[in-house]
C-alpha cells in the first residue's frame, strides 16, 4: 500500500498537479469518509476499500489499478478529470485500429 501511495503522490508531485492527501491511518473521519464514498461495485468483496483511492472533490475516480493503467495509457489528465497543460505528453489517450 505504502509503495503505491508514494507512486501516486511521487507523480502528481512531478507533474505539478494539486492535490489534498487525507490520511485515513490516524484520522477516524477521514476512513468514514473514503468508505462511504468508494461506490459499492469498487469495494472490496469482503473487508474495507484499502487506500490509495483517488477522489476529484467528491467524485470518486478509481484505485491504484486504475490510475496505473490510465498512467500507462497517458490518460491521467483525463483519468483526474483535469484539463492536460499544453504540450503535455499526459494527455487523452486515443485509441485506433490499424488499417
Amino acid at each position: 500500500i505504502k509503495k503505491q501511495q508514494q507512486d501516486v503522490l511521487g507523480f502528481l508531485e512531478a507533474n505539478k498537479i494539486e492535490f489534498e492527501e487525507k490520511d485515513i491511518a490516524a484520522n477516524e473521519e477521514n476512513r468514514k469518509w473514503m468508505r462511504e464514498n468508494v461506490p459499492e461495485d469498487s469495494r472490496p468483496a469482503s473487508g474495507n476499500p484499502l487506500p490509495p483511492r483517488l477522489f476529484n472533490d467528491s467524485r470518486y475516480l478509481g484505485d491504484y489499478e486504475a490510475f496505473f493503467e490510465a498512467r500507462e495509457n497517458n490518460a491521467v489528465y483525463a483519468f483526474l478529470g483535469l484539463t492536460a497543460p499544453p504540450g503535455s505528453k499526459v494527455g487523452v489517450y486515443i485509441s485506433h485500429k490499424q488499417p
